[in-house]
């Protein structure tokens, strides 16, 4: 990754603040390129000059670039006023001050995008400006917004207002729900003023049952392709280019008669409305004109389908919703932007982070806590604003100015995340040579296909870390022994009362310790198939299912070295095969420490 330049302070500059003793000019998400600081005391904000001129700026097809320079409380600004605006909004102690900086400023890439599902569950569109308002705050500059899956059609309709009647939709699903034409302009009008272009996704002809349950004939058909033309006409009709130069088409997961004809009839349908058109990749095959956003995670191949030619946005770091929080939002950080070493914007326009939620969503503002949106925003906004990739010592240093603004910057929504990149572990699986891992969480089948294991579907394992403390004490932690994807019912489910899930056991120096709450409901939800398309997919997961949501485990320590270990077995074919242990009140005098055969350097 790109490093910051300070050129009168190096790291660890703290601003003297009474009512803030944590504030620090370095907690910026994401990190500017160059930033100097001419003066560490404190000034009210007098005025905000905007200017025209590009004295400053040196790369003028960027159009993310910024130049900020605060005097005394006096801000000069030039290039992207919005991005420059909300690092401002950043620099503030609490009660409104800033230092004296100057901060040169500059994108990797041009297009760093988040996707919401409302195709699946529908969001109002006072929760979808929550979104945008976090997406503007890390620079995160396009919305991919879903607005058509299986469930449902969420676009108004004036020429077939069948795809707006809850009768054809999927029965449970927010029916009848959809955003008419003035909210989607609304939201549009919202975003752009945020800095924010929104692109809209038409899925199309996959992911549409309720096409079928409307009309009574697919979309690929002769019949639905006249019906695609007129709803997409309309639609470009009231929503026109430039509210939304970019059309996704969808394309992916679906298996047809004649693939080629139909993107080439849909292809040609944003070229007729002028809009640029994205589709999925793997998917049906698109033409060099459309930019391919590459979602296959399987190891190599994304790195492949970069080079195939034309342009394509990186969605191979993973889905929001597919892993346990905690690990992915490590996973982003240390993920290799774009598959390049140094950002090359030819073809790779930059990423889109996707939150999916396929299973039924009945409280939808458990969406966020559920995926760890707004932590996996925070590392997702610095590794494509910098490119590149990160260490896990980086990793160790950014988790500061994640705490930061956990606790100041976004303290007005529940971030269900801790620092946890020091922590190192020991993992022994039956037959297997030991292996080594970092994180508060640790996905086991990852690791597993990093080092070229392969398991059966039923195996026993152990993880092994060591905890230091200065004194004799207690802690709390989060315990787990699966991150159940939110995208899909398959899980060992509530453990028996009393007990962890998946069989796993918890020890501190040979003392076991056992969930700190008694289950609702205990031995429920265990369902060992994968649930797309099937009735389980419309019960919607608990709190409880998820150990980041659940009531952290007390545990005492003894003065020095502690042992902890895990039992962590693999218990049925398909399982997540993940855990986690974290401490959820970290302070000074204790820190998760290096496994002993694992010499790593920890954060002190």
């Amino acid at each position: 990754m790109k490093k910051m330049t300070f050129l009168t302070l190096m790291f660890l500059l703290i601003i003297s603040c009474e009512s803030n003793k944590n504030f620090t000019i370095e907690n910026i998400i994401p990190t500017p390129k160059e930033l100097t600081v001419n003066d560490d005391k404190l000034y009210s904000i007098n005025n905000i000059h905007i200017l025209k001129t590009s004295d400053n700026l040196i790369y003028p097809q960027n159009k993310d670039e910024y130049y900020l320079k605060s005097e005394k409380g006096d801000v000069v600004i030039e290039g992207n006023e919005m991005w420059a605006r909300q690092t401002l909004a950043q620099l503030k102690d609490e009660k409104g001050r800033i230092p004296d900086v100057e901060i040169h400023d500059w994108s990797a890439y041009p297009f760093r995008g988040f996707m919401h599902d409302t195709g699946r569950n529908f969001q109002t569109i006072e929760m979808l400006k929550e979104t945008i308002d976090l997406m503007s705050l890390y620079k995160i500059n396009y919305f991919h917004w879903h607005l058509t899956d299986n469930p449902a059609w969420r676009i108004e309709c004036k020429a077939y207002p069948q795809l707006n009647d809850a009768q054809y939709q999927r029965p449970g699903r927010d029916c009848g729900k959809f955003y008419t034409y003035d909210e989607i302009r609304e939201l549009i009008a919202y975003a752009k003023e945020r800095g924010i272009t929104v692109m809209p996704e038409i899925d199309m002809p996959g992911h549409s049952a309720y096409f079928r349950n409307a009309f009574g004939f697919s979309m690929d058909s002769e019949e639905g392709m006249k019906v695609l033309e007129e709803c997409i006409a309309e639609f470009c009709e009231e929503i026109p280019t430039s509210m939304c130069p970019y059309l996704h088409i969808g394309s992916d997961e679906v298996y047809i008669a004649d693939p080629k004809g139909f993107m080439k009839f849909t292809e040609s349908l944003c070229k007729k409305h002028d809009r640029i058109a994205m589709a999925w990749d793997p998917g049906l095959p698109s033409d060099s004109t459309t930019v391919r956003q590459i979602w296959n995670t399987a190891a190599g191949s994304n790195a492949a389908q970069t080079k195939k030619g034309g342009k394509y946005v990186d969605s191979f770091m993973g889905y929001l919703n597919y892993y346990d929080p905690i690990y992915f939002t490590n996973k982003v950080f240390l993920h290799k932007a774009c598959a390049q070493d140094v950002p090359d914007t030819t073809n790779a326009l930059g990423g889109i982070l996707c939150l999916w939620n396929d299973v039924r969503v009945d409280d939808k503002t458990r969406i966020a806590l559920h995926n760890g949106m707004i932590n996996g925003m925070m590392v997702y906004a610095e590794r494509f604003w910098n490119g590149g990739e990160g260490s896990w010592e980086e990793l160790a240093e950014f988790e500061d100015k994640m705490s930061y603004h956990k606790d100041n910057i976004v303290n007005n929504h529940d971030v269900r995340w801790h620092p946890n990149a020091t922590t190192s572990w020991k993992i022994k699986i039956d037959g297997n040579d030991t292996l080594y891992a970092r994180g508060g969480a640790v996905d086991v089948n990852d690791l597993c296909t990093e080092n070229s294991i392969t398991v059966g579907d039923t195996v026993s394992a152990w993880a092994f870390t060591d905890i230091y403390s200065e004194s004799d004490t207690a802690i709390k932690v989060w315990v787990g022994f699966e991150a159940a994807a939110r995208s899909n019912r398959i899980s060992g489910g509530i453990g028996p009362q009393g007990k962890w899930e998946n069989q796993g056991r918890l020890f501190v120096n040979d003392k076991e310790y056992f969930p700190s709450q008694e289950w609702n409901e205990p031995e429920k939800y265990a369902f060992h198939f994968n649930t797309w398309h099937k009735p389980e997919e419309e019960i919607p997961y608990t709190d409880e299912q998820f150990y980041w949501m659940r009531e952290p485990v007390t545990i005492n320590l003894k003065k020095g070295n502690n042992e902890v270990k895990l039992f962590i077995p693999k218990t049925f074919k398909g399982q997540r095969w993940s855990f986690a242990f974290l401490e959820v009140n970290e302070s000074p005098s204790h820190r998760v420490a290096k496994s002993p055969s694992h010499q790593v350097e920890t954060r002190q």
